[in-house]
């Protein structure tokens, strides 16, 4: 096996020490929607990654869909996260914000105070949402986004990428996928809007590319990323016969924008066809852009090393491993065994399932 895993790399204005990243998941310890020490202590036991994404932060109140997920837009969240960057940064690694806003996945229990539902179209997502009052609840019906809704939120993202470096985030990835509030405009699940955020294929992709545009604006180009997920069903989403088109035109924008990386994903069970992957690497290319494509998706070791040499991808993402796996790196660089994790404590509060996996 080769060891281009292993070997440093460049990504935007940032020099990574490997090409292992440790891709966001969801944990829902913030109490409050504010980070802490006990997460400080869990990114920090998983520096070794070339870069961590963080777990999906919300960017506005509206965007705070789940329990105990994290904000990202005020004083005392700047404080929390700073916790959490300095941990990364003391043991070499890069960290990234991701900023998710919710959208429709949502419901009004786990909102704060004034905070409102929101999505492109006024279409209910199907299924739950896990509330800590009342347990499952049904999705809502959301608001459907105004103009100056859209505006808003737009400047939420802004207004929380500055804040991320001022928090000490090397970056910010913005959460264009799995069916957020991003995807949502992407997709005709949830977005039959007849306006300008809705219908041609550039309508839809409108949304991304300008909350990117902006974002890059306010940060810089090369500290912004976007995750997305092509043919991804997660949270109600569906293909449609002009989904190629739609990230095939996202992918050029980006690139003009000169974000530093795509972070693509495999999620719910579809898989990007091979086609449109590299549609999209190429796209995102164009013109010379230097920016990176980040493989995610049930990758191990094996897999990652093959990919990596066929040049479908500059960096690959690890999710779960980490989770029972702090030192995933070297357990990866070393062939050995991976613990696996409790799925009873993926997303409860506390320590147990967190921070007290064997760091050896």
């Amino acid at each position: 096996m080769g060891d281009l895993l292993h070997t440093p790399t460049t990504l935007g204005d940032l020099e990574l020490k490997n090409r292992v990243v440790m891709a966001p998941m969801t944990r829902n310890r913030a109490l409050g929607n504010v980070p802490n020490d006990l997460m400080a202590t869990y990114y920090g036991q998983r520096s070794e990654a070339g870069l961590i994404v963080t777990e999906g932060t919300a960017p506005a109140p509206d965007g705070l869909g789940y329990a105990r997920i994290p904000g990202l837009f005020n004083g005392e969240h700047v404080h929390g996260w700073r916790g959490v960057t300095e941990a990364v940064h003391a043991g070499g690694g890069r960290i990234f914000v991701q900023l998710m806003h919710t959208g429709r996945i949502g419901h009004a229990l786990n909102l704060p105070p004034g905070a409102r539902v929101l999505g492109p179209s006024a279409i209910a997502a199907k299924g739950d949402m896990y509330t800590d009052q009342q347990g499952p609840q049904p999705f809502p019906v959301p608001h459907e986004m105004s103009e100056a809704d859209i505006a808003q939120t737009i400047e939420g993202f802004v207004h929380s990428a500055g804040l991320a470096r001022e928090a000490g985030f090397d970056g910010v990835e913005l959460h264009g996928a799995n069916g957020y509030l991003i995807d949502q405009f992407l997709n005709v699940a949830s977005n039959q809007r007849r306006d300008d955020w809705g219908g041609s294929v550039e309508n839809r992709a409108r949304f991304a590319l300008e909350v990117a545009r902006k974002v890059a604006l306010r940060i810089g180009a090369g500290r912004v990323g976007i995750r997305i997920s092509p043919y991804g069903v997660f949270n109600t989403m569906v293909p449609d016969p002009e989904l190629d088109a739609v990230y095939l035109h996202l992918a050029r924008g980006l690139s003009e924008l000169g974000i530093a990386y795509v972070h693509l994903v495999d999620f719910g069970g579809k898989v990007v066809p091979a086609d449109l992957q590299a549609g999209i690497r190429a796209a995102f290319n164009k013109n010379k852009n230097k920016g990176r494509l980040i493989l995610s998706g049930e990758y191990d070791a094996a897999r990652a090393e093959a990919d990596l040499a066929a040049g479908r991808g500059d960096l690959v993402a690890f999710g779960r491993p980490f989770i029972a796996n702090p030192r995933l790196v070297s357990r990866l660089r070393a062939g050995l065994p991976l613990t696996a994790g409790d799925p009873t404590t993926f997303y409860t509060p506390g320590a147990r399932g967190y921070t007290d996996y064997p760091l050896e």
